[in-house]
């Protein structure tokens, strides 16, 4: 159920984010832009890159990715994104094979991406948006690494004709489609190209060919490539293999070094035509990259990132929305109005790079506040199913007689079962012509009535009633014994009166004060005492002497006195024994109702207890979603949205009645409903929350006012700790910017050229993004932009930093004595013809 809650929630965020029910609008990409992934470690952040820019980009649908990794891959390992817990990726999408292929097990499914064949290796699969190239190269596979790994990954790529002819294969395909997506952007000219890598992937030693093989292909179709690369490095994660991970990630920095140097060249036979034919790729004295991002899972403070280095793709996607955003007149003109600026690349490359040349890296880091949108949905879910229970668990002011009456246990009501079970003809009246012994009145006159009726009858009179009247009669109880009456007499009852339930059968069937079950055990207790009354009376009457008899007696006719007699035994005998069967079986059948009502409490028990577990799992599921939110967005989501349903369930039943939400086309019969388990419930009852509730007009407004309200729920009239708008607005800057820490840990006393921008992104008509844009004016010393959107569901803010060198990174100083350590111990970090191309290491 709690999978099914953060289902739940995470569509109601995610139709949020895609702004159908508030209005907001996205942002579209001005180019085309490619991202390409490197390295099989950095899987997870492809499906996790994909999902924001289809969610905050119009046109992201025209974005495609690129993720080339290896062969013998075990197929569960990406799914997970890292070792922190985070979320995993349910893969929804059937991964299909086109026709006559051969599927690969050994190669991972990745969430949306659907698998089709190369014409030489099987080596990639793509769904449109996403392909992936596995590259036929040995020895790269996780695992214990070789001495030689890195070297090894690069020689057996070049020495593979089949590897490189099915990248390009897969190169011009992904080129072809990104052709296809053209009417999506505003110009054709330029292409963004994104490149995302683990240090400590053994892949990203090929880097340079696989980056200058992209750029070629697509500069056959665009103008101009504008490539990027994203560097994640992971410090929290190196808990097991974290000696040659730290060796390996600063051997590539090093080489990361020398490829942005001002006189770094590159050639190869990289491209292939399908005759075999290979054509030299040349890159003249230049940096490789435009720009390089540093991103780690821990921050300028080395705090470590919640979800470590996964959550970087957030920031990897403004960064490529700040520099191919597509501009509309009317946010040019709220920026003009604000006097903000906008990105400028050549600005910021030429503000990072150092007095001699030297390249300088970039980082940066992400906040955004916004509505909690998932603790919303659960909160209002929550408080929806507590009222509907409160009002199932509501009694109705029925006296003692009315639940009886509502189980068939009123007097009048048991009478007629009773009378139902007695055989219906004159019981008394059919033992008359029973035969009796030739005996005299005479001898009759001294003796007790019990001794009289065995000197006419023996034992013939009471076979007769035994056989023809109370096997009868245990026969019919022992008939309604077994058909639970009871249940089908409260089932046939509810249908009169829907609001008893099983809130009401639980307190009415337990044994306590003023329940049905303290009255009927009550009548048990006079049952029994009538029970044992009329026992006694029988016992009394048995004794009675013949002669004391008041019947008629005629003179000289003994046999007529004799008749007399007879009839003065069954009626002053046997009435009483059929009154005392009456009682006996009027007492078995309320016993009989006792145990139905002692088992259909256990059944009520059972189900109002499972309600009540609803009841508990939707409450902590809520309050769960609130503490992984920030503690101050996140604050009185509870309160305020508890006060929320409430003032729009009062508005509904204002309009449609109080009855609303049990209607069959709502909730129904949710008695009904909790026999059929919990899941069935909570499905429904998640339905009629969205319909009827989440898309109502209050929970629309914009998040700054929502932020308020809810930040002032809690206060009452004439309380002076009320918050105001300004002050409202700058805990909003300040929580920004201290929760959009660089993600990279530098020595501060070292980085001589840091180098800041800082961007908000948020609605136009917002009155925080006014104030955000002129907050510090006169003492702000870095550059501060604002991207308009429109949207109203909350503001995020994207600081960049620069100018730092690799050498004064905390990672690249704390991997060096690992770096030592295994070049020492024989390990080749670097392809031969490399490692004398690089600088010394600083």
């Amino acid at each position: 159920m709690k999978r099914n809650l953060e289902k739940y929630a995470a569509q109601y965020a995610t139709e949020q984010e895609r702004q159908g029910s508030l209005g907001d609008g996205r942002s579209s990409i001005h180019y085309p832009a490619l991202f390409l992934f490197v390295g099989d470690q950095v899987a997870p952040a492809v499906s996790a890159v994909q999902e924001i820019n289809r969610l905050k980009w119009d046109n992201g649908e025209g974005v495609v990715y690129v993720q080339i990794g290896t062969e013998d891959q075990d197929d569960d390992r990406h799914l997970d994104h890292d070792s922190s817990g985070r979320m995993k990726h349910d893969n929804d999408n059937r991964v299909q094979l086109d026709r006559g292929e051969h599927r690969d097990d050994r190669q991972p499914s990745y969430p949306g991406v659907h698998r089709t064949a190369d014409a030489m290796s099987r080596s990639s699969f793509d769904d449109g948006q996403v392909t992936r190239h596995v590259l036929p190269i040995s020895g790269a596979q996780t695992g214990r690494p070789s001495k030689t790994l890195r070297k090894d990954v690069h020689r057996s790529f070049h020495d593979s004709d089949q590897a490189l002819f099915g990248l390009n294969r897969t190169l011009r395909r992904v080129s072809n489609r990104i052709a296809e997506y053209g009417r999506l952007y505003s110009s054709f000219d330029r292409i963004y190209v994104t490149v995302v890598t683990r240090a400590d992937d053994p892949l990203n030693v090929l880097l340079p060919e696989l980056t200058k093989l992209t750029e070629t292909i697509l500069a056959q179709s665009f103008k101009s490539v504008q490539t990027d690369l994203h560097v994640l490095v992971s410090e929290m994660e190196q808990v097991d293999s974290f000696g040659y991970a730290s060796a390996a990630g600063l051997a590539f920095l090093r080489e990361l070094d020398y490829m942005q140097g001002l006189d770094y060249t590159f050639s190869g036979n990289l491209l292939v035509t399908e005759d075999g034919i290979s054509i030299p790729v040349v890159h003249p004295a230049s940096p490789l990259f435009d720009l390089v991002y540093i991103l780690s899972d821990k921050n300028e403070r080395g705090t470590g990132v919640p979800g470590g280095w996964i959550e970087n793709a957030e920031i990897i996607c403004r960064i490529c929305l700040l520099k191919n955003r597509k501009q509309d007149a009317e946010s040019s003109g709220a920026v003009s109005s604000t006097g903000a600026n906008t990105y400028n690349n050549t600005s910021f490359k030429n503000n990072i790079r150092t007095t001699s040349d030297q390249h300088g890296y970039a980082s940066a880091g992400f906040a955004e506040i916004r509505r909690p949108n998932k603790p919303i949905a659960l909160a209002v879910l929550y408080h929806l199913y507590r009222y509907l229970l409160e009002r199932m668990r509501q009694e109705p002011e029925w006296s003692i007689k009315d639940k009886l009456a509502f189980f068939g246990l009123d007097g009048a009501s048991v009478e007629r079962k009773v009378e139902g079970i007695l055989p219906g003809e004159d019981l008394v009246g059919g033992m008359s012509g029973i035969m009796t012994h030739n005996v005299s009145f005479t001898d009759l006159k001294p003796l007790s009535l019990r001794e009289a009726e065995r000197a006419l009858f023996g034992h013939g009179a009471e076979a007769y009633f035994r056989d023809n009247v109370v096997r009868l009669v245990e026969e019919r109880v022992r008939q309604r014994s077994t058909e639970g009456s009871l249940r089908r007499q409260a089932e046939q009852s509810r249908t009169e009166h829907p609001e008893v339930g099983y809130f009401q059968w639980a307190a009415w069937s337990d044994n306590g004060f003023g329940s049905v079950r303290e009255a009927l055990l009550g009548l048990i207790r006079d049952k029994s005492v009538q029970l044992d009354s009329a026992r006694a009376l029988l016992e009394q009457r048995q004794q009675e002497r013949v002669e004391d008899q008041s019947f008629k007696r005629a003179l000289f006719r003994d046999k007529q006195n004799v008749r007399n007699l007879i009839d003065c035994l069954l009626e002053r005998v046997y009435v009483p024994k059929v009154e005392l069967l009456r009682l006996e079986n009027e007492l078995q059948l309320l016993r009989v109702y006792d145990t139905e009502m002692e088992q259909l409490h256990t059944f009520c028990r059972k189900v109002t207890e499972t309600l009540a577990t609803l009841e508990r799992i939707l409450r902590e599921t809520a309050v769960e979603s609130i503490a992984a939110a920030d503690e101050y967005i996140g604050q009185n989501v509870m309160e305020y949205y508890g006060k929320v349903t409430e003032a729009l369930i009062a508005d509904l039943e204002a309009k449609r009645g109080r009855d609303v939400w049990f209607e069959d086309r709502h909730m129904g019969d949710m008695n009904r409903l909790a026999t059929e388990g919990n899941e069935r419930l909570l499905q429904r009852l998640m339905e009629v929350c969205h319909a009827m509730l989440l898309t109502a007009e209050p929970l629309r407004v914009p998040f700054e006012e929502e932020l308020l309200l809810r930040a002032n729920v809690t206060i009452t009239y004439g309380d002076k700790n009320v918050l105001t708008r300004d002050d409202l607005f700058r805990r909003l800057y300040r929580t920004l910017e201290e929760q959009a820490v660089v993600r990279v840990r530098v020595f501060d006393y070292t980085q001589e050229h840091r180098y800041e921008e800082k961007y908000f992104f948020g609605d136009h008509h917002s009155a925080f993004m006014d104030y955000a844009a002129h907050a510090e004016e006169t003492s702000r010393i870095y550059k501060l932009g604002v991207v308009y959107e429109e949207r109203s569901s909350g503001v995020e803010k994207l600081n960049l930093m620069g100018g730092f060198h690799l050498e004064d990174l905390m990672v690249y100083r704390n991997g060096r004595v690992y770096y030592d350590s295994y070049t020492e111990n024989g390990y080749e970090l670097h392809p031969s013809d490399l490692a004398e191309k690089l600088s010394p290491m600083r």
